[in-house]
């Protein structure tokens, strides 16, 4: 029934002003608005909603993910730019948050001004 509709991931944030600039000049990502929500317009069509929600919590696990060939300059890009990558005990990751171990995927964890936790991926 639902299978050639189009859908959409959408993920809350405190602050939709705030959002726009991160995801916009941080992280260069093409942005809209309109009915209230904020429209991260990804590769290849695919619109992720972010919408400010009263009482905002941020999520506890990964909103959203960024498949990158170069995960290194990226994070060292992302960085340069004021992002501040995450680290967690008992994971194998170098000085700058980025883990190689096990699994298809090299990733770096880092958070939105919301506090939405957000990855990078490398394939392997």
């Amino acid at each position: 029934m639902l299978a050639n509709t189009k859908a959409f991931s959408a993920f809350a944030v405190g602050d939709l002003a705030q959002a726009r600039r991160f995801y916009a000049e941080t992280l260069g990502i093409g942005v809209s608005e309109q009915h209230g929500m904020l429209t991260l317009n990804l590769a290849c069509g695919h619109d992720v909603r972010l919408y400010q929600q009263p009482g905002y919590a941020p999520a506890t696990y990964t909103v959203l993910m960024f498949q990158v060939g170069d995960i290194g300059a990226t994070v060292d890009e992302l960085t340069r730019r004021g992002v501040q990558f995450e680290r967690y005990g008992g994971m194998d990751q170098d000085e700058r948050g980025i883990t190689r171990g096990g699994g298809p995927f090299i990733a770096a964890w880092f958070k939105d001004p919301a506090g939405n936790l957000l990855e990078l991926l490398q394939e392997r």
